[in-house]
């Protein structure tokens, strides 16, 4: 049944093709209760979209977090929601009952998100906000309401505080200087527990000539929430524009987030609205120097450019942070970091842009220590990260889960991502200060942690495996094979270095087991006999650890566990590995139908965005971006990381690609083409 509806679903884009268009995803079919919301972000802040005029479901900040919900563990905090408004024309608040012709536009070239309707036949209205690239806690909406007759408007900025907040205080000032008039308003609150002070403002910024802007009065309402407004008259067939910028920041990002967050306001008030967008579109424009192009196929055209759209929205230069499955999408697995960011969503971002994964790599540096503590409190050796991280890197994994304690591959994951940084940016200096202590504290781990029953039975027992039905089994593929690369790197790395190193780890590495069952398949686990499995474990030897190199061995693997795979409970990732492996085999219609099968099936509407599984309704998944991304550069495309940089390698592309290109590749922003 799968097979056959997805067939059908590449018939009705084969037919359809022709109206996508590479850069922008556009409805018109809005249907509020079957609506899953696309993100526009920066990096540090998301701004999830709603059915619903002049309303923004969530406002989400990256690196902070507190202890409440689910789990008892730490999760993402919302922030105020300084984009929220209202607009009345001729004395009645518009909404979803009183509009027509509404029509929803994501624009992933320029990074931002419009919404149009026409009230009656009194108004087109039109807004457009962003999440400035170069301001990382501030955001931008432009209002445009066209008159089809005399009206008058009436415009709020609404400051409302999430619930989970509390001790909620509400601020305005109006700033009177001779050059300009601003308007601020302010909020503030403490966390859930008190750990830490939010802060949002923000400000109008208005087209008219200075001492003729619009009067600006404050309302407050509750506590949770107060306004801003003004009014205007617009006459019949001439168009008023105005624009709302604001600011959010927590004490986790500034030591005085109250004063600092007015502070931005101000700045974006002064540089004004055509500064901004400038350089925010600017910004965007280099990070799409570093592109995909799919001639032939324009569905996956826009749908790859969706991913990449996402994966850089996700991840800011220059901080220590990581992002979680879901992104700043949303609080999904409340904003942990998981092996997801370092096997599934870090390659893709390596390649195309190597300083926005060096971030990714610096969260876990910084981190280093709290993994240290870790090992020993397990009774190892080295350091051992944690499956779940969050702000501190100690163990975030709610206890009723057995992954926190067990699930170790997570460890060489996060070294793996380190030498590959190394790898690509070929920075000595990094792979000294930052890199080699990640690799050799982890190869310390690995080095404790097997049980030495002989040679070649260096077992790593007891562990949760990569496919996370496999639960407290012994000998993992994904975790041995990960653990001999884990080890290998680390003395790779020392010998780079002029640093010897520990013997032991290559003893280790040479003795740890990779199974096989009696028809020469590559066992999932000691125990393993066939069972249905949650997503991708020995088919992962082959790529990315590069374990099993013979093309008959992999063969043998994918045709195995392919059928292991059930049609439901199963995430994105796991049928862009098989797409990898095939599209390198040289089969580009196998490869392209597991390319397919691994987001369309997980696609919700309006926005073709990707959830974590078939019929799931926890958008946006990076995680699986991440793995088509990697099916895209790393198998049709062939590109491979090596300690001499990126390669390319043999690969096949599927017949109704005419090509692929692949630009901005690495630090040298080289260019691939297939």
């Amino acid at each position: 049944m799968k097979r056959i509806l997805l067939a059908a679903f590449l018939l009705f884009v084969t037919i359809t093709h022709f109206a996508q268009d590479p850069w922008k995803i556009t409805t018109t079919n809005i249907d509020p209760s079957n609506y899953y919301g696309v993100t526009v972000a920066n990096g540090m802040i998301g701004i999830v979209s709603s059915p619903e005029p002049f309303k923004v479901k969530e406002v989400v900040l990256a690196g902070a977090y507190d202890l409440y919900g689910r789990g008892r563990v730490s999760n993402f905090l919302r922030s105020f929601n300084l984009l929220n408004m209202y607009l009345e024309i001729d004395g009645r608040r518009i909404d979803a009952r009183s509009v027509t012709n509404m029509k929803q536009e994501l624009d992933m070239r320029h990074a931002s998100f419009t919404t149009s309707f026409d009230y009656g036949d009194k108004a087109s209205v039109s807004y457009t906000y962003y999440s400035l690239r170069h301001l990382p806690y501030t955001v931008l909406m432009d209002i445009s309401i066209t008159a089809k007759k005399d009206i008058k408007i009436t415009g709020a900025s609404v400051m409302e505080a999430p619930d989970a907040l509390k001790d909620v205080q509400n601020y305005y000032n109006e700033i009177d200087r001779p050059h300009v008039v601003i308007s601020l308003l302010t909020s503030t609150a403490k966390s859930p527990t008190g750990k830490f002070q939010l802060c949002a403002s923000n400000t109008f910024l208005f087209t008219e000539p200075h001492g003729q802007e619009p009067r600006v009065i404050h309302e407050m309402w509750d506590n949770n929430m107060h306004l801003m407004k003004f009014s205007r008259d617009i006459s019949s067939g001439s168009t008023y524009r105005f624009t709302i910028a604001g600011s959010s920041i927590t004490s986790a990002h500034h030591d005085d987030p109250l004063n600092e967050v007015e502070r931005l306001t101000i700045y974006a008030k002064l540089e004004g609205r055509d500064r901004l967008l400038n350089f925010h579109r600017k910004a965007w424009e280099e990070l799409w120097q570093s592109d995909i192009i799919i001639e032939g196929d324009p569905q996956s055209q826009q749908d790859v450019h969706s991913m990449m759209y996402h994966l850089y929205s996700f991840v800011r230069e220059g901080t220590a942070l990581s992002p979680s499955p879901m992104g700043l999408s949303g609080l999904g697995y409340n904003g942990h970091v998981f092996w997801d960011t370092e096997l599934w969503m870090f390659p893709a971002i390596l390649v195309l842009h190597p300083e926005l994964a060096k971030s990714m790599v610096e969260y876990r540096y910084q981190r280093l220590d709290a993994a240290k503590r870790n090992a020993f409190s397990k009774g190892f050796k080295g350091a051992m990260f944690p499956w779940e991280s969050a702000e501190t890197g100690v163990e975030e994994t709610p206890v009723w889960a057995l992954s926190g304690p067990f699930e170790h591959h997570i460890t060489a994951c996060v070294a793996i991502a380190a030498w590959n940084y190394y790898c690509v940016t070929q920075d000595k200096n990094w792979l000294r200060e930052k890199g080699w202590p990640i690799l050799s504290a982890t190869a310390d781990f690995w080095a404790s942690r097997v049980e030495r029953n002989g040679p070649g039975k260096y077992d790593i027992k007891n562990v949760v495996a990569a496919d996370e039905w496999a639960e407290n089994v012994d000998n993992n593929a994904f975790t041995n094979a990960a653990a001999k690369a884990n080890l290998q790197y680390a003395t790779e790395a020392a010998k780079l270095l002029g640093i010897t190193p520990n013997p032991d780890w290559l003893h280790v590495a040479s003795n740890i087991p990779i199974l096989k069952m009696a028809d020469g398949v590559t066992q999932e686990h000691a125990t393993y006999q066939g069972e249905g499995i949650k997503q991708a474990d020995v088919n992962l030897l082959a790529y990315p650890l590069q374990e099993i190199t013979d093309p008959q061995q992999i063969l043998k693997d994918l045709a195995f566990y392919e059928t292991r795979v059930p049609n439901e409970g199963t995430p994105a990732m796991t049928q862009a590995v098989f797409a990898t492996l095939y599209a390198r085999l040289g089969d580009g219609e196998k490869a392209y139908h597991f390319f397919k099968d691994a987001y369309i099936p997980n696609l919700n509407p309006p926005f073709r965005v990707i959830a974590e599984t078939r019929g799931g309704t926890n958008p946006y998944f990076a995680t699986g971006a991440g793995g088509v991304l990697q099916s895209v550069l790393m198998g049709f495309g062939g590109l491979s990381i090596t300690p001499r940089g990126i390669v390319q390698v043999k690969s096949t592309l599927p017949k109704n690609w005419k090509s692929l290109t692949i630009t901005g590749i690495g630090p040298d922003k080289k260019k691939f083409t297939r």
